[in-house]
């Protein structure tokens, strides 16, 4: 699949696709997981954009309050909160 999109969305998109089934992680760990400590903010818009949902899983990550966020995908927030459901994703 060739990816469209932004060289900072790229690096999220790619890290995505390395979160585990049924696991979850924050847009602030993502951010330091991809070394742009201080982009929590960024990774959220670039989920926001990702048009290959649920491909590329930005159903994953999460707020870090533990609120659910948004969702790109068709099915907004309730279809990412049955994509971790379904992954058995603690949350």
């Amino acid at each position: 699949m060739h990816l469209k999109g932004t060289k900072f969305q790229l690096k999220v998109w790619k890290y995505l696709k390395t979160i585990p089934k049924g696991k979850i992680r924050t847009y602030k760990q993502v951010a330091v997981a991809i070394n742009c400590p201080k982009s929590a903010r960024a990774v959220a818009n670039a989920c926001a954009k990702n048009p290959y949902a649920p491909k590329i899983p930005c159903h994953r990550v999460i707020r870090s309050d533990g609120a659910l966020g948004g969702y790109s995908g068709r099915g907004g927030i309730k279809q990412k909160l049955k994509l971790l459901r379904s992954e058995k994703a603690t949350i």
